[in-house]
């Protein structure tokens, strides 16, 4: 072990590596082939399973449940994996699972908060500075993009792809892929998120293409094929412009219109 301050009931396998300044609480239990960085906290009663890669800062809340062996009933036990990133925050009765198949992986990536009851199943992807709300739940292959921020209580299908800066409702139901920089609700998107996109330093400028690339999209009768068309002929095709069209082109659920 290191300078980590490890409470005494804490049991931590033998092949677990820990890392510097990590203050690990009273009933925590770390499984085998758990790499733990440098100044993370686990509070009382987190458990990190096997092949778990966790990075440096991160709060573990209480009664956390991390790099557990998927829910996927495919699964046939062979070496699959959990990677968190750093300077995450895990609230009460967080769960995430590692990967279903040999080799793959979860993946949380760095300044992400996760309230208390999210779940976040096999496969996903997760960039960084996402926020999920209290009660979020998350279906394998699920990709959530950078400062997306997901609304509590609601569910997202398997495969689905949440784009960057996002923002779901509370109690959304998703089951096609969003369209980054949409504010979501209801089932469709409704307008773009113009307030995350100035948090993230967009200009007037920019998000006044991405708003006309919203209204082809989303307030037309065009096909898709057509509105990119439209979009390239008459927009000027921003950093954000062609996010969203290359969005399009990498929907696989189809793209919640």
């Amino acid at each position: 072990m290191t300078t980590s301050n490890i409470h005494s009931t804490a049991i931590i396998d033998e092949t677990a590596v820990i890392g510097e300044n990590n203050t690990i609480g009273a009933y925590c239990v770390i499984g085998p082939g758990v790499k733990l960085g440098d100044n993370n906290v686990l509070h009382s009663h987190v458990v990190i399973e096997a092949n778990t890669e966790i990075g440096d800062g991160n709060t573990f809340f209480q009664f956390g449940s991390i790099g557990a062996k998927t829910q996927d009933l495919k699964y046939k036990g062979e070496p699959t994996y959990a990677k968190i990133g750093n300077n995450n925050t895990f609230r009460e009765y967080v769960t995430i699972h590692r990967g279903t198949f040999p080799g793959d992986y979860t993946v949380v990536g760095d300044d992400c908060n996760l309230l208390a009851y999210c779940h976040v199943a096999h496969d996903c992807i997760l960039g960084n500075k996402i926020i999920m709300s209290n009660g979020v739940n998350l279906a394998g292959h699920v990709e959530v993009d950078d400062s997306a921020i997901i609304g509590g209580m609601s569910g997202t299908h398997q495969f689905c792809k949440i784009g960057s800066m996002v923002m779901i409702g509370a109690t959304s139901k998703v089951v096609q892929d969003v369209m980054p920089f949409v504010i979501y609700d209801g089932g469709k998107p409704r307008v773009i998120n113009k307030i995350g996109l100035e948090r993230n330093g967009r200009t007037k400028e920019e998000i006044r293409e991405v708003n006309r690339a919203f209204k082809i999209f989303f307030r037309s009768d065009l096909s898709l094929d057509d509105a990119v068309a439209k979009i390239k002929a008459e927009l000027t095709i921003t950093k954000d412009v062609q996010a969203m069209i290359d969005f399009v082109g990498k929907s696989d659920r189809g793209l919640a219109r």
